[in-house]
């Protein structure tokens, strides 16, 4: 009887603002009269989505008006803003001056709100123009409602019982029909129900909006689907946080043939509470590093690299899989860390000087310090990995995986919300030591790290959909389960024809959540937003 989970295309809502200071003066006897205009980059092209107002006379404008947009974690989100000095009331920016404009990612915003760099004029930087943009988290669209009812006195439905009832809690939807959000469990031949409590986010119950209206429906349940009105009534959440509150549940056919009809029963709201909860960008706001960790297969079912065949063939003219991989992903994740340093581990090949095998060792051979400055620092020190390797076997995961964990073991002691890894695994078949990959996952799942893995060529990838634990709970080789699930698995080929964006958002979609997931395993809250 639950209702289907509804399904949110956004991670969040972000309010953005914006001032400038330092605006060069364009008007011969009094100062520039600015106007900021904000775009967003949607399939190629830059798209306004709206201008703050002019401020008159004015070098050091503070925008009051907001834009909100929403934001996806897994996209690179281009943000384009450009500052005129209005001359004329046309909505025509052609014949404005022009002050200078910034370009950037939501990435970068809200990583690293408030977001201050120089105006760039034609191509140019104006060290003494500057823009600043502030992000906050729309408030409210992730708290939830905790919720208890009960009834009394309701209608018999039943000729041999008594009625079976239930709830079902329904909002308008914009096509003005009542969509279900949440069904109770049915209790059993009783007139006097007591539903179980329940959590619902307040997006879902009423779209974030307290006074939206919110109807509430009892049925009778019957085993061949032809469940029985009760009765109704409608409430808001503003009037259900002022419990106990209680409702007259009314049926309608019932009203209107008996005048002396009062009520089908009575339904009582016993608890009504909402309660924060803490979001992937209050963690973000809070000063959480995101550091990313490549793992690159470097076995010899790849192919020798020297041939076209190869998937690790250098083509001068279009990167393969793995490059591909690397540059999706790495373009949006670099955003959420600070150094822009990437450690870059590679496994399954002989390994200069002495040309033995290895299954975790640096792509620029220094394991002490095996960071490249830059997701192009990455893709050149694997470039340069693969001519110095001879490529090998077995495709053993796990010490690479045990590798980064212990990154992730550093971080957790660190004090509050400061650091959480990510590895991005590509590999090209079957995974030779499994039940240690899978022991390694169950581990790793303590930690404040994700694990995510590409698979590249044409493979068999059936055993990596049994560590992604979208189909079952993965356990370790001695039946231990996992603490959290921590694992993305996409095969490459999906997403040949595709673009890197569309690869990148189905790689990095469960990434927020699982950092969310994290912290609030450990109760451990966002760090204060830095002023």
């Amino acid at each position: 009887m639950a209702v289907p989970a509804g399904t949110n295309q956004c991670l969040s809502r972000v309010e953005i603002r914006i001032s400038c200071s330092h605006l060069v003066g364009k008007d011969v006897l009094s100062k520039s009269d600015p106007c900021a205009v904000v775009m967003m980059e949607t399939k190629g092209k830059y798209h306004e989505i709206g201008r703050t107002e002019q401020i008159k006379n004015c070098h050091d404008p503070e925008f009051t008006k907001t834009f909100e947009v929403d934001y996806f974690f897994e996209e690179v989100q281009k943000l384009r803003i450009a500052v005129y000095d209005i001359d004329n009331q046309t909505s025509r920016l052609d014949d404005d001056d022009f002050l200078g404009q910034l370009d950037c990612t939501l990435g970068q915003v809200v990583s690293n709100s408030p977001f201050t760099r120089p105006l760039q004029v034609k191509q140019k930087s104006d060290k003494k123009s500057t823009i600043t943009i502030f992000a906050e988290e729309i408030q409210g669209s992730n708290d939830v409602v905790q919720l208890s009812f009960r009834a009394e006195k309701l209608d018999k439905k039943d000729f041999l019982s008594k009625s079976d009832p239930y709830l079902e809690f329904c909002r308008e939807a914009a096509n003005g029909k009542w969509v279900v959000v949440h069904r109770t469990e049915v209790v059993d031949n009783n007139l006097n129900p007591q539903w179980k409590p329940f959590e619902l986010p307040i997006r879902t119950l009423c779209g974030g909006h307290y006074d939206k209206v919110i109807k509430v429906i009892c049925y009778d349940y019957d085993d061949d689907g032809s469940h029985d009105l009760i009765g109704e009534f409608s409430t808001k959440l503003s009037e259900m946080i002022d419990c106990p509150k209680s409702w007259d549940c009314i049926n309608p056919k019932k009203k209107a043939k008996k005048k002396s009809y009062k009520n089908s029963g009575v339904v009582h709201c016993t608890s009504c509470k909402v309660v924060k909860v803490h979001s992937f960008l209050d963690y973000i706001f809070g000063g959480l590093q995101i550091n990313i960790t490549f793992g690159i297969d470097f076995t010899a079912s790849n192919g020798n690299p020297a041939t076209p065949q190869s998937l690790h063939y250098i083509n001068p003219y279009e990167p393969n899989e793995y490059m591909k991989a690397i540059q999706a992903v790495g373009n949006v994740i670099q955003d959420y860390d600070s150094d822009k340093m990437f450690p870059c581990l590679g496994f399954g090949a002989r390994v200069p000087p002495k040309m033995e095998v290895s299954h975790e060792f640096a792509c620029n051979f220094n394991l002490s310090n095996p960071f490249c400055a830059g997701i192009q620092g990455v893709v050149q020190t694997y470039t340069a990995c693969i001519s110095q390797v001879q490529l090998y076997g077995p495709t053993n995961a796990s010490p690479v995986i045990y590798h980064v964990a212990q990154f992730a073991a550093a971080a957790q002691k660190e004090p509050g919300a400061k650091s959480y890894c990510v590895l991005l695994l590509i590999t090209d078949g079957v995974i030779t030591d499994m039940n240690e990959t899978r022991q390694a996952i169950v581990y790793a799942s303590h930690l404040p790290m994700s694990l995510i893995i590409v698979g590249v060529g044409n493979a068999d990838f059936t055993d990596m959909n049994v560590l992604d634990g979208d189909n079952g709970v993965l356990r370790g080789p001695s039946g231990d389960p996992v603490k959290r699930d921590i694992v993305q698995f996409v095969p490459f080929r999906d997403f040949r024809n595709a673009s890197p964006a569309e690869l990148a958002r189905h790689v990095l979609a469960e990434v927020p959540q699982q950092v969310v997931k994290y912290f609030k395993m450990h109760g451990i809250p966002p760090n204060v937003r830095p002023q």
